[in-house]
């Protein structure tokens, strides 16, 4: 069974709706008063809670067609064996940061699928980045649909081992924007 929470778009809201219309109304906190509360309030909710990953590393298909955009776009920089820039970590002389690796010696696999896809998407940007980072990431918005970004993500997570995606994976369930 899977983990499905009811949220609010403003986790203060259900809060917020229950006090105002029992302040409103001199209504008691009863059971049955804030029954008819969240009744009144249902419409607001949104289903939330582990969402399935769209980049599935054991999805064949997926997989092959996201090597070869990753060889075409993403090897001149990241390595074409995912091994990334060397010295990585350490700052150019420009003062950018070299392109990780995203093998399991990189820490892509630290970060959940929609922080990558929009660092894909959209390069190095807030809130992924602060304000100003300057980057040689770009975003591929313009070049690569969503379906080919989230192949390029299950490419990668193809090359990881189990407990580097079963990490991952907790990242993805962990992930609060």
């Amino acid at each position: 069974m899977s983990d499905h929470r009811c949220a609010f778009a403003n986790q203060n809201h259900l809060r917020q709706a229950i006090e105002k219309y029992l302040y409103a109304t001199s209504f008691f906190y009863t059971p049955a008063n804030i029954i008819i509360v969240l009744l009144s309030v249902t419409s607001n909710m949104v289903m939330a809670g582990p969402q399935p990953s769209k980049a599935d590393p054991k999805n064949i298909q997926q997989v092959q067609r996201g090597e070869l955009i990753y060889k075409r776009f993403c090897s001149l920089c990241h390595g074409r064996n995912l091994e990334g820039q060397p010295n990585w970590h350490i700052p150019k002389a420009d003062g950018k940061m070299p392109a990780p690796p995203h093998d399991k010696t990189g820490h892509t696999w630290h970060h959940a699928d929609i922080v990558l896809f929009n660092i894909t998407k959209h390069g190095l940007a807030p809130p992924h980045a602060p304000k100003g980072y300057q980057s040689d990431m770009p975003g591929w918005k313009d070049t690569l649909s969503d379906d080919d970004i989230w192949a390029v993500l299950a490419y990668i997570k193809s090359r990881w081992p189990e407990e580097n995606l079963q990490f991952q994976i907790e990242a993805n369930k962990n992930y609060k924007p």
